[in-house]
C-alpha cells in the first residue's frame, strides 16, 4: 500500500474514531466539517470560537497529544522528505515524492482543536528537500473536499505552477509535477486554489529546501558542502526547519494562536536541546496568514542571515531580529560556543504573538 493509499484509509479510520468516541474534538469535527460542506464552505466558520489561550494572564493547562495529531513539533524539526531516489537514463537523478491532501482536525493549543486542510496529515507539510540540478517528481493526489494544488516557489515551467488550470486537482483527482530543483536556498510550497487566504490559513504549506551542487559553486565550495545533506561538513550542524504560523479559530480573519510547526508554546514547555560545541542552522520560513508580518528574536546571541537562502555569503551580518513578510523565508546561522550552559529565549518579536504562543527556548549544554 502507498502513501496515499495508507493516508487515505488513516483519515477514514480517524474519522470512524471520532464519530464513535463523541465529546468536544468530535463536536467540533462534525460542525467543520458540516459548515466545509456547505457550498465550498472557505470562509463560513467551522467551528465555535475555541478557548483563549490565556485567560486572565494564564495559559490553558496540559499538553498537545502528538500521536493523536499524527505529529510531533520536535519531530518537526529534523524530520526531512528526502524522497525516493533513482537514476534516469541520460544520468540526472530523480527524486519523487508523494503529497495528498487530507481535511482532519489537529490540536494546536491543549484543548484547543481546528479543522485544518494538510499535507500527508500534518501542519505544516512534509519539509522536503532536494539537491540542486535534481529532476524533482511529486505524485499528489486530493483526497479533501475541495480543489487544491501545490505551488512551488521556485523556478518551472507555467504548466508546473500549481494554479486553477495548471495544476489544480478537484476532490479525488491526482496531478503530477515534474521540474528540476533550482534555485538553490529555503524556499516553500502552498496550495493556490482560491481562496488563496483560506487555503492557506487551513494549513497547506511546507518547507521546501534545495541544497547547493558543490560541484557548482567552485569558490564557495566548503560553504556549499556544510549545507548538502549527507556529507561530513553538513553533519557538523545543528540543522532545524522552523515554519512560522497562526490559526485563526473562529474565522473572523484574526488569529488567536500563533506558533512555529503548529503547536503554540511546544518549544517553551520543552525546549530544543542545543550542544554548544557545534554551530546551528535554521531553515525559517514565514506562512502566517492575516498578519502582514512575523518575526524571528534570539536572547543572548546574534546571527548572520542568508535572505531566501539562495546565496552562500551572509545578506545580512551579526543581527539577532529578523522580519520576514509572508512566504518569505531565510537560512539563520550561529554558534553557543562562547556561551555559558543554560536556557535561551527566542520568540516573535510582536509581543500578542510571543504572549499567544510563539515562545520558545533553547537549552544549550
Amino acid at each position: 500500500m502507498g502513501l496515499i493509499e495508507r493516508l487515505l484509509s488513516r483519515r477514514r479510520f480517524l474519522g470512524a474514531g471520532l464519530a464513535v468516541s463523541g465529546g468536544a474534538g468530535a463536536l467540533l469535527l462534525a460542525r467543520s466539517e458540516a459548515a466545509a460542506q456547505a457550498g465550498h464552505g472557505h470562509d463560513a466558520p467551522a467551528a465555535p470560537a475555541a478557548p483563549h489561550p490565556h485567560s486572565g494572564g494564564n495559559r490553558t493547562k496540559g499538553a498537545v497529544d502528538a500521536a493523536r495529531n499524527g505529529f510531533d513539533p520536535h519531530s518537526m524539526l529534523t524530520d526531512w522528505d528526502t524522497g525516493k531516489v533513482s537514476e534516469l537514463p541520460d544520468g540526472r537523478r530523480l527524486r519523487e515524492f508523494e503529497i495528498v491532501a487530507i481535511d482532519r482536525e489537529i490540536e494546536i493549543a491543549p484543548g484547543i482543536f481546528f479543522p485544518a486542510w494538510t499535507y500527508n496529515g500534518r501542519v505544516p507539510g512534509p519539509a522536503l528537500r532536494a539537491t540542486e540540478g535534481d529532476v524533482v517528481r511529486i505524485r499528489f493526489f486530493n483526497g479533501g473536499a475541495h480543489p487544491h494544488t501545490l505551488h512551488f516557489h521556485g523556478i518551472h515551467s507555467a504548466r508546473m505552477d500549481g494554479i486553477p488550470g495548471a495544476g489544480e486537482a478537484f476532490p479525488g483527482e491526482e496531478f503530477i509535477y515534474e521540474f528540476t530543483a533550482q534555485p538553490f536556498g529555503c524556499h516553500l510550497y502552498h496550495c493556490h486554489s482560491f481562496p488563496l487566504r483560506r487555503h492557506l490559513h487551513k494549513g497547506l504549506y511546507g518547507a521546501f529546501v534545495i541544497d547547493p551542487d558543490p560541484e557548482r559553486h567552485p569558490e564557495h565550495r566548503e560553504a556549499a558542502r556544510s549545507r548538502l545533506l549527507g556529507t561530513p561538513e553538513n553533519a557538523a550542524w545543528q540543522e532545524l526547519v522552523m515554519v512560522m504560523n497562526g490559526f485563526d479559530t473562529n474565522f473572523d480573519e484574526e488569529n488567536e494562536v500563533y506558533a512555529v510547526n503548529s503547536i503554540a508554546f511546544a518549544y517553551h514547555d520543552k525546549p530544543i536541546h542545543i550542544a554548544r560545541e557545534r554551530p546551528v542552522r535554521i531553515y525559517l520560513v514565514n506562512l502566517t496568514e492575516f498578519d502582514p508580518i512575523n518575526s524571528f528574536h534570539l536572547h543572548a546571541n546574534f546571527f548572520d542571515y542568508f535572505d531566501h537562502g539562495t546565496t552562500l555569503t551572509p545578506t545580512l551580518k551579526t543581527v539577532d531580529t529578523v522580519m520576514q513578510c509572508q512566504a518569505q523565508r531565510g537560512i539563520l546561522e550561529f554558534t553557543f560556543k562562547d556561551h555559558e550552559p543554560g536556557s535561551y529565549m527566542f520568540h516573535a518579536h510582536q509581543t500578542e504573538f510571543a504572549e499567544l504562543g510563539w515562545m520558545s527556548r533553547f537549552e544549550v549544554a
